[in-house]
């Protein structure tokens, strides 16, 4: 493990450097990029913080649905089978509530300002 500053620290840094000093500076397509390129440094931070305990979960999820371990992958491919299939439907036990957790914890990377997600975790910070 490297000192400080952490990988998410030095994309925050980055990010607010171009965000206070370079794109007041552009117009057009190189603001654009700019803020294009801002919000991908916020993603991947968002990623590297989030991905371990979402995809530690997700894991579970599925290891507790298919009833085996495996690989994120592996377990994937197979309930994404299962479902195809049939053998997997919104009646499964479980089922919905993995698929709603997995879609909400990916969300929290990608889009966490979204409206719509947003309610959710409020409702959800309610119960």
């Amino acid at each position: 493990m490297q000192d400080r500053p952490s990988p998410i620290e030095l994309l925050a840094a980055v990010a607010h450097f171009l965000r206070t000093e370079i794109l007041p500076t552009l117009s057009g397509h190189h603001a654009f990029q700019t803020r294009v390129s801002c919000n991908a440094l916020d993603l991947i931070a968002r990623q590297i913080a989030l991905e371990p305990a979402a995809d530690a979960a997700e894991v579970a999820r599925l290891t507790a649905l298919l009833g085996h371990d495996g690989t994120l992958e592996s377990l994937n491919q197979e309930i994404a089978i299962a479902i195809a299939d049939g053998r997997a439907t919104l009646e499964t036990p479980g089922l919905a509530d993995h698929l709603w957790a997995t879609t909400l914890a990916k969300l929290a990377v990608d889009q966490p300002q979204y409206g719509s997600y947003k309610r959710e975790i409020a409702r959800d910070a309610k119960q």
